[in-house]
């Protein structure tokens, strides 16, 4: 028996090399642990705007106060992280989401409620999540950075598919977590749990050595923020999978909404709720479970508009139903379509970017992911002011079939990309 397990983990290393990493597996802990933390917070925030406010205009308001500071600071970021020690960029942005924790748990206590009143509290937790988009400008060009520094260049494609899966396995959990912390001890207390996952986050990070810095120079600040610009716009793949995954998220994302149909629609409670918030998440776990052992590695670009194309009919089946099964199996199967175009789209800005200007690079695809998921909140909610809850959600899901069509015919080096020649 001790032969045959011994022949299987090695079997499993073998087709799985980066997990002999130490410092790659310390990079899964603080990709779960983090995601996971910060999908507990955006889900419990959620939930609190709405139940303070009852108006769907006041969701859409949490991602716009996201998605600016996300953005503008997006620019400056990637210089920045470009120029510093990337260890040290992720422990500053991880002790920074530490110190937002706290307010927030603060803000949520029944003094700080009777001190301030509703308007000032949804102003306050604006403030904080503006904060909060600020840090993510930098977290995410950082932690990029540093996975290529843990990570040998041959084996990108499976050490993302086990960050991907890390990273949905957080995105799973933390809602779940939430919707049963709401449901059993409280807002407060749901906040309270997101200071502690932080900070047990400053345990592996002890483990990961620093790195060096390999960018040198220090050429004029513009002339280095727009090299990563003009990078983008000058690979044409890279550009078509950025412009394909910014706008079918930006039009089909439905996440803002989930409270209007907990507590208007399906009529279900704040489990269901964290249940509906986690569906994604558990189609896209599924989907990297089977990725990490099944990798894609054949016309990888048609492979990503097919999943793309997949996730847009899910969302519309979704905003049309009334029943909480379909409901739930229609998000899922949005998972999981969007964790293959996940996986496809990450190993192409991984094998593309050369390592002088991953900071940069990043930050210009944190201005993507951004203004696809934060302005994707604010544009549902606005949508869902106009149109109704349902309307918004079907239409929404139709503009991204449309934007895989038009994409479809405009990007033939997309359509035509291959992981082996770039991988050479």
């Amino acid at each position: 028996m001790e032969n045959n397990s011994t022949g299987n983990e090695s079997g499993f290393f073998k087709k799985n090399p980066v997990l002999k990493i130490k410092e790659f597996r310390s990079f899964l802990c603080i990709r779960f642990g983090l995601i996971f933390a910060l999908n507990m917070q955006i889900t419990i925030i959620f939930y609190w705007i709405y139940h303070l406010t009852s108006n769907k205009l006041a969701l859409g308001g949490v991602g716009l106060s996201e998605v600016i500071p996300a953005i503008t600071f997006s620019f400056f970021a990637g210089h920045f992280v470009d120029l510093n020690e990337k260890r040290k960029m992720v422990l500053l942005c991880i002790s920074a989401y530490i110190l937002l924790g706290l307010s927030l748990f603060m803000l949520t206590t029944p003094y700080a409620l009777e001190r301030l009143g509703i308007q000032y509290t949804l102003y306050s937790v604006y403030a904080l999540v503006f904060c909060g988009g600020a840090i993510r400008s930098f977290m995410g060009p950082s932690v990029f950075s540093l996975f290529g520094l843990v990570v040998p260049r041959k084996n990108y494609a499976n050490a993302i598919s086990w960050s991907s899966m890390a990273w949905q396995t957080g995105s799973v959990l933390g809602p779940l977590a939430a919707g049963v912390l709401i449901a059993f001890n409280g807002i407060t207390m749901g906040m309270g749990a997101v200071v502690f996952i932080e900070l047990l986050l400053l345990i592996p990070m002890l483990s990961i050595g620093v790195k060096p810095i390999l960018k040198k120079e220090r050429e004029p600040i513009l002339q280095s923020l727009t090299q990563g610009i003009r990078f983008v716009v000058k690979t044409p793949e890279l550009l078509g999978a950025q412009l394909l995954d910014m706008f079918s998220v930006l039009f089909g994302g439905a996440v803002a909404l989930l409270p209007v149909y907990q507590k208007e629609i399906l009529m279900v409670d704040e489990v269901g709720y964290g249940i509906l918030r986690a569906a994604p998440g558990i189609g896209a776990l599924i989907t990297l479970g089977i990725l990490a052992f099944l990798p894609l590695r054949t016309n990888p670009g048609k492979k990503l508009f097919v999943a793309v194309g997949g996730f847009a009919i899910s969302i519309i089946i979704f905003g049309i139903s009334k029943n909480f099964y379909l409901s739930f199996f229609m998000l899922m199967f949005s998972g999981m379509f969007d964790a293959v175009s996940v996986v496809i789209r990450s190993t192409i800005l991984q094998l593309v970017t050369p390592d002088h200007m991953r900071g940069r690079v990043a930050s210009v695809n944190t201005m993507f992911v951004s203004s696809s998921n934060e302005l994707g909140d604010f544009e549902s909610g606005v949508m869902a002011h106009w149109l109704g809850t349902v309307r918004a959600v079907v239409v929404g899901g139709c503009l991204t079939l449309g934007v895989v069509a038009v994409t479809f015919f405009s990007a033939p080096q997309l359509r035509r990309f291959g992981f082996h020649e770039e991988e050479k």
